[in-house]
């Protein structure tokens, strides 16, 4: 290698380097293309475990999953693709909804109808109920752990799991859910850390899998992307709610770093939150920044520059609701410019939880208020289940955390009932090698596309203002091609060269698939209501879409689509 080299040369050698990299990663350089893999599946361990009640999830939602099915005498495994308490979304919520806690004039009747009028009746009043009615049980048990002790949930969350012996199995990404004769078997996936697959045994699952996005910059949800949703739906499990928005932005100072963005929030203990129904949309800004262009400033959610547009996202008006939008968890103001959420205040920069649907609005259909799946034997819990507890809109402030860790103990107690009921099935030896053959088909490959290069064609697909929140049919329809190549051809394609990517190989999978629903969900709904907006369907049309949206798998393999009628949940 020559020693003496120009900066001119320097500069050009790097080009070149790049250049080379970019097309490997395009599959056009075989050189470049070909994959190095560091790890032979034929050299991977097995471990296989067997338990009553598998939680995959370590957040609020699985926390109580685990206790309750424990508590209820189920033998019972928490699995994480993160640590117990520390991925996820849940070490940003900081408020949690108590209702009752404080002195109110507003009965719990009053509550459920005023949350409906919010959500224009995209809610399910028996899952709102239901989490107001025990949030100050599962409360009461969060302080008793300590968890408002501490802005780090890790400790809190220990206790109980430990007082209990409940074994947690960390740092494993689960790929696969297993069916068998029509009800769910197990789970598989494999380990981050080591050259290992897990293999679990369960007469019953439970999903606490979060919801997800398109890995967006500015908002702490990079390590979720539907993976729950996308396993579920791939053994035929109905999902719902793929054509609404969350609305969080980002600051425009560094936007990319979205523990930065979000002020001192992570160093807040927790705190709880009473009666305040809201109507914050998000999506109003992003209309605000198509029509007049960017910069935009706000104060609180939905005040933005004092000016209303023609047209454009409409909001109800919440008579007698207490709205208190601009203040934090507590009831106390924040500091200026600090501890606010990104868009209470300065230059806001949207597309920041892009691909990330309302808190508990998409996730697997529920067929009871116990949330239980239509695959027997599945359930789901959290931002994995798609309760529609708030509906289409976010209404309650910490009603998400409180809605995470009631719901995880109503399905930790109803999975346990199921899985006393049923016997243990063992998995075959010809369906475990099936398993881990799809599992590390990415280390496999010669050559392929890199997880990196597709995840960044698919943001460029999916984030713009104009695609995913300015909704019209031609440019719906334009980004559903290039997503319908990525999942014809990129997907079965990629590859990876270690652990840590094939991970990545997995989750960038997941997040074709969920933007082929997001694109499908949001042309078949031909209104605008809530979070989904669409400027040639700018009216709410209650002739019509009365109805949620729920998506499956058909026999052939295609998506298919049906309606379900609002407010059509039954109880158990």
């Amino acid at each position: 290698m020559a020693k003496n080299i120009s900066r001119r040369e320097f500069i050009a050698t790097a080009g070149a380097t790049a250049g080379f990299a970019a097309l490997a990663s395009m599959g056009l350089y075989s050189g470049w293309g070909s994959n190095d893999s560091d790890t032979n599946s034929d050299q991977l361990d097995s471990k296989e475990l067997n338990c009553d009640v598998l939680v995959i999830g370590s957040g609020m939602a699985g926390l109580f999953a685990a206790v309750k099915a424990h508590d209820a005498g189920a033998k019972t495994i928490m699995v994480s693709k993160g640590r117990l308490g520390s991925s996820g979304q849940t070490p940003f919520a900081k408020g949690i909804f108590e209702f009752g806690a404080q002195k109110s004039n507003v009965t719990l009747d009053e509550f459920v109808k005023q949350v409906s009028e919010s959500a224009l009746g995209t809610n399910n009043p028996i899952y709102t109920r239901q989490m107001a009615e025990h949030s100050k049980a599962r409360v009461g048990e969060l302080r008793e752990w300590g968890f408002f002790d501490s802005p780090l949930y890790n400790k809190s969350f220990n206790r109980p799991i430990k007082d209990r012996n409940i074994p947690v199995v960390e740092r494993v990404t689960i790929t696969h859910l297993i069916k068998e004769n029509g009800k769910i078997a197990g789970a598989a996936g494999f380990s981050i850390d080591a050259k290992k697959i897990y293999f679990f045994n369960a007469k019953s699952v439970i999903l606490c899998t979060g919801a997800g996005g398109f890995k967006p910059n500015g908002f702490p949800i990079n390590d979720l992307t539907h993976d729950g949703t996308i396993m579920a739906y791939d053994i035929g499990a109905k999902v719902t709610g793929k054509e609404w928005n969350d609305g969080h932005p980002g600051r425009s100072i560094n936007p990319a770093a979205c523990y930065d963005g979000w002020g001192d929030m992570f160093e807040q203990k927790p705190n709880t939150t009473s009666v305040s129904i809201r109507h914050d949309l998000g999506v109003d800004m992003n209309y605000m920044a198509y029509q007049q262009g960017n910069p935009i400033k706000m104060g609180h959610p939905g005040e933005m520059n004092n000016v209303t547009l023609e047209g454009g996202p409409k909001r109800p008006v919440l008579q007698g609701s207490g709205m208190e939008s601009e203040k934090r968890p507590g009831g106390k103001r924040p500091p200026k410019g600090k501890g606010a959420p990104p868009g209470m205040g300065g230059t806001p920069v949207g597309g920041s939880s892009a691909g990330m649907a309302i808190h508990k609005s998409e996730g697997l259909v529920p067929i009871n208020d116990r949330c239980e799946s239509n695959i027997p034997g599945l359930y789901a819990a959290g931002d994995a289940l798609g309760s529609y507890m708030a509906g289409a809109i976010y209404t309650q402030i910490g009603s998400s955390l409180a809605g995470s860790a009631v719901q995880g103990g109503v399905a930790g107690e109803a999975a346990a009932t199921y899985a006393s009921g049923v016997k243990q099935l063992e998995l075959s030896v010809d369906k475990k090698k099936e398993l881990k053959d799809k599992i590390f088909a990415p280390l496999s490959r010669d050559a392929g596309y890199s997880p990196a290069w597709v995840t960044q064609t698919l943001q460029g697909i999916m984030i713009p203002n104009f695609v995913l929140y300015i909704k019209k049919a031609n440019l719906m329809q334009a980004a559903l091609a290039y997503i319908e190549e990525l999942r014809d051809h990129h997907m079965p394609l990629l590859r990876a060269s270690d652990l840590h990517e094939l991970r990545l190989a997995h989750e960038t999978a997941n997040m074709i698939v969920s933007a082929e629903m997001k694109l499908k969900a949001s042309l078949m709904r031909t209104e605008s209501r809530c979070s989904h907006y669409r400027l040639d369907y700018p009216e709410t049309d209650n002739d019509n879409w009365q109805a949620w949206i729920n998506i499956y798998k058909g026999k052939d393999g295609s998506m298919k689509f049906e309606k379900q009628a609002f407010d059509s949940v039954r109880r158990s």
